[in-house]
C-alpha cells in the first residue's frame, strides 16, 4: 500500500436474484435476502455496512479529492470501478452502501461520480454473483 492509501475489505455473498442493471447505482448490503427489485444490488450479506466502516476511512472519503477504487472478486473474476467522495457525506447507514454515477448524497452514499454503476460489470462477473453460495471480496481503497 502505498504512503496515502487507506482500505476496507468486506464480504458479502451472491444471490438467485442478483440482477445488476441499475443504470446509475451499485450496491452492497447486510441484507440477507433480496428482492428482483434490487436490481442495483451486487452482494448481499456483507459483514460491513456505511457504519462499520473506520472512522479514518469515513474522513478520508469526506476530502473533496478523495478517489476511491472500490475491487469487487469473485471466483477468480475481478473488475474495478472508481469514485469520488465528498464533503457531504454522512456514512452512517447501518445495513447499505451504495455508489453512485451522480451526486446524489443520502444516508446510504458511499461515493459519487462512478465510472459504473451495476449494469457496467461483466456479465461473467454477475453470473457468479447470482451462486448463493459465491462469497464475494470488496476491496474499497481511498487513495489521495
Amino acid at each position: 500500500m502505498g504512503k496515502h492509501e487507506i482500505k476496507e475489505i468486506l464480504f458479502g455473498y451472491g444471490h438467485a436474484n442478483i440482477k445488476a442493471s441499475h443504470r446509475s447505482t451499485l450496491e452492497f448490503t447486510k441484507d440477507k435476502n433480496l428482492t428482483k427489485n434490487g436490481d442495483c444490488i451486487v452482494a448481499i450479506g456483507t459483514d460491513k455496512a456505511l457504519e462499520d466502516l473506520s472512522i479514518d476511512f469515513k474522513e478520508k472519503m469526506r476530502k473533496p479529492n478523495a478517489k476511491l477504487i472500490v475491487l469487487i472478486e469473485a471466483d477468480g473474476i475481478s473488475e474495478q470501478l472508481t469514485a469520488a467522495g465528498s464533503p457531504e457525506l454522512r456514512l452512517v447507514h447501518p445495513k447499505d452502501i451504495v455508489i453512485r454515477r451522480s451526486d446524489y448524497i443520502s444516508d446510504r452514499t458511499l461515493a459519487v461520480h462512478a465510472d459504473k454503476a451495476s449494469k457496467d460489470l461483466t456479465r461473467k462477473l454477475v453470473e457468479k454473483l447470482q451462486n448463493p453460495k459465491q462469497e464475494v471480496k470488496i476491496t474499497l481503497i481511498i487513495r489521495s
